[in-house]
């Protein structure tokens, strides 16, 4: 089955989160449906209307936001004043929970991409009598060997431009931990400092897209590419403030009667790490779905439809 018609939401609001943060939110489908809410990649991307489009309008109450610094969320992660010491894993946990708790939801079912992914098992983690089910895709979970793979491992496989990216650091820093050089840069006083090194950041990203359409149309408007960046490299460079390496495979296993369905693509550069394996098999109610020709990218043909089929299946659950 393909995608469901464009909608539009029928409520949206911006939420009071604390720390001088107001989270945006939409709800779309039918209000009384069952719950499900959609977790965005990056970290920093926000959400977009296609997102909406995986869910059953008849079946699902489809809830979207905008993380903290992202999107129509303010303060933007783009505005250098911007305090990213409260952009924090555990800031989007209780955002999440305070979202939930605002638009009165028991539980829901958590649809996470990439940097989504890895927020949605945490998030199931930490409260798991709120999560129904979860369905994820470009399987992420926030440990080292991701970072440094996308980083540096990555390299070997796309030289020219990893030159180029290596190269938009100190000289001193280059051997060193690439994302946290870039955070610094992105976080410079000097701005012409900042764009050039949100640029080389979003070059590199665009670069190393597996398969087509390999663009990232975003990327050439400057606000959206400065705030990615920083989110990004913030997340990076704190092992994505999860309080250590492998956290969220460790504990997979909590995730025990939470059904999930997982959609990988076949040429996703994370499945260089087994990462989507390792976490299928530690967590016995999971479902691990591969498509052929397919990288990391949720709408293309074939991860879209299997995702519509799995948001299908749990509709009436």
């Amino acid at each position: 089955m393909g995608l469901y018609p464009d909608i539009e939401p029928y409520d949206h609001g911006m939420l009071d989160v604390g720390d001088g943060n107001r989270v945006y939110w939409e709800a779309c489908g039918n209000p009384l449906g069952k719950p499900a809410v959609v977790l965005h990649g990056g970290p920093g991307s926000g959400c977009t209307p296609f997102f909406r489009r995986y869910f059953d309008p008849d079946a699902y109450r489809i809830i979207l936001l905008d993380q903290r610094g992202a999107g129509r969320s303010t303060p933007p992660a783009s505005d250098p004043a911007t305090d990213m010491g409260v952009n924090t894993i555990k800031h989007l946990l209780a955002d999440l929970e305070l979202l939930r708790r605002h638009l009165a939801v028991e539980r829901w079912l958590v649809w996470g991409v990439s940097f989504g992914s890895v927020l949605g098992l945490r998030y199931a983690q930490t409260h798991p009598d709120r999560v129904s089910e979860l369905v994820l895709t470009g399987i992420a979970t926030g440990s080292r060997a991701e970072v440094d793979l996308l980083t540096r491992g990555l390299g070997r496989i796309f030289p020219e431009a990893w030159e180029a990216f290596r190269a938009g650091v100190p000289e001193g820093e280059r051997d060193g931990d690439l994302a946290a050089a870039y955070n610094r840069l992105v976080e410079s006083p000097d701005p012409e400092v900042r764009a050039r090194a949100a640029r080389a950041w979003t070059d590199w990203e665009t670069a190393i897209i597996p398969a087509p359409p390999r663009s990232e149309p975003r990327y050439e408007d400057a606000a959206f590419r400065a705030g990615f960046a920083r989110t990004v490299t913030h997340y990076f460079a704190h092992d994505h403030w999860l309080g250590g390496d492998e956290v969220v495979l460790r504990d997979a296993p909590s995730l025990a009667g939470i059904p999930g369905v997982l959609v990988q693509g076949s040429l996703d550069f994370g499945n260089l790490l087994g990462i989507s394996w390792r976490l299928q098999r530690a967590w016995p109610d999971s479902e691990l779905i591969l498509v052929d020709d397919a990288g990391h990218n949720a709408g293309a043909r074939g991860i879209a439809e299997e995702l519509v089929a799995a948001t299908d299946r749990f509709r009436s659950s």
